[in-house]
């Protein structure tokens, strides 16, 4: 049964044009085409990368991060306390206020208290300035080797220049051996990126970076055995473009050079919006989406590809929004870029201004009980 089901899911019609198949992607006379058991080359690949990558930051990150001043801040840990700690890892980290006079009643302990053990609770998970360096270090070395090694791939090709070209002679185009290292390069990455997920810096689009690793190695595996990598290599260097922009922002917010920082963000969110919003929508998927139906009649697996490609664009224009929202904040004030996914890490005279506001509001007959309220979500962006 599972034969075919096999048999039927690999049917010439489903992923290749009418009188196009499978057949047109045997090695001959010299010539190479892609397979499906060149994809188990990401995976040592991306182990490799794991390797790598905590040998870069212990050897190449770390240090720089001390040579540029990055350092952490003392953090008080939250004392033991077994009530507030099940609360915290079973409940909410945030409780609420009828919670948090449920949680003094229970421990014995004042609502000012309550609040700062709750607050150094939420700072010890938070990743530290080094942590968050040393990935961003990293994520940007790779995107820049990645970005200048996919335009050394397509600076001679005439589809770099002429995207229809990429469908002359579909689905019958050899493989060339600088493709085969860009994109197990690209696939491996993006799987150790999955490996990683658990002991990475999570953010408040932790869900959408999921979608979109899962979405990114999907459309680089698809593409690969239906031949579509001409199209996938310049999908992937549209999206290294402006990556290491992103990082290398980071990279200066954590040392602190507050306008290289706010400079290289206004060049990324140029670069993004130029590439991810124009020359993508505009240029690649019209080349995939749009004019191979002049060619071909449509099929499933046209279809499967380019639902892939809008899933990214969603998450493109996603992220646009929020690019957008941070140029907004920092532009007329002239402050720092602070990255609108992160949390910020919360201090003692943060959490006493924000508790002594809120008494000043009770004074004022805005709050009826006598405690001082407690805010669901003190976290600031970073």
């Amino acid at each position: 049964m599972l034969s075919q089901l096999r048999e039927l899911i690999w049917q010439d019609w489903i992923w290749f044009p009418e009188g196009l198949g499978w057949a047109d992607l045997k090695d001959h006379d010299g010539k190479v085409y892609p397979k499906l058991t060149d994809l188990w080359a990401a995976l040592p690949i991306a182990l490799c990368f794991l390797v790598v990558r905590q040998i870069f930051e212990r050897t190449v990150a770390t240090p720089l991060a001390s040579l540029l001043g990055v350092t952490d801040k003392q953090r008080f840990r939250a004392a033991p306390n077994p009530t507030l700690e099940s609360y915290f890892c079973k409940v909410s980290k945030h409780p609420t206020q009828s919670c948090l006079e449920d949680l003094c009643k229970q421990t014995g302990c004042s609502v000012r208290q309550v609040q700062r053990w709750f607050r150094q609770r939420r700072n010890q998970d938070r990743p530290s300035k080094v942590k968050k360096f040393r990935e961003a270090s990293w994520r940007f070395t790779f995107y820049l080797l990645a970005f200048f090694a996919g335009l050394a791939v397509l600076v001679d090709k005439p589809w770099f220049y002429d995207m229809k070209q990429m469908w002359d002679g579909f689905p019958k185009m050899p493989l060339l051996p600088s493709q085969y290292w860009y994109y197990m390069m690209e696939l491996g990455f993006y799987v150790s990126l999955l490996f990683s997920v658990a002991s990475d810096v999570k953010r408040k689009d932790f869900k959408e970076q999921i979608v979109h690793h899962f979405a990114t190695i999907t459309l680089i595996s698809f593409s690969w055995l239906v031949n579509y990598i001409r199209a996938g290599t310049l999908i992937m260097l549209v999206h290294d473009a402006s990556d290491y922009l992103m990082e290398s922002a980071k990279i200066f917010n954590y040392a602190g050079w507050r306008r290289t920082c706010n400079l290289m963000f206004v060049l990324f969110a140029a670069v993004f919006i130029v590439t991810r919003l124009v020359i993508l929508p505009f240029w690649i998927i019209h080349t995939t989406w749009v004019y191979p139906q002049t060619l071909y009649a449509p099929f499933i697996g046209f279809y499967f590809f380019n639902g892939l490609m809008f899933v990214l664009q969603c998450l493109h224009i996603f992220w646009a929004a929020l690019i957008l929202r941070m140029v907004v904040k920092f532009l007329p004030g002239n402050h720092i870029v602070e990255d609108e996914r992160s949390d910020k890490e919360e201090t003692e005279s943060e959490g006493e201004d924000i508790d002594n506001g809120r008494k000043e509001k009770s004074k004022n007959g805005h709050m009826q009980n006598g405690h001082t309220p407690l805010n669901n979500n003190h976290s600031k962006r970073e």
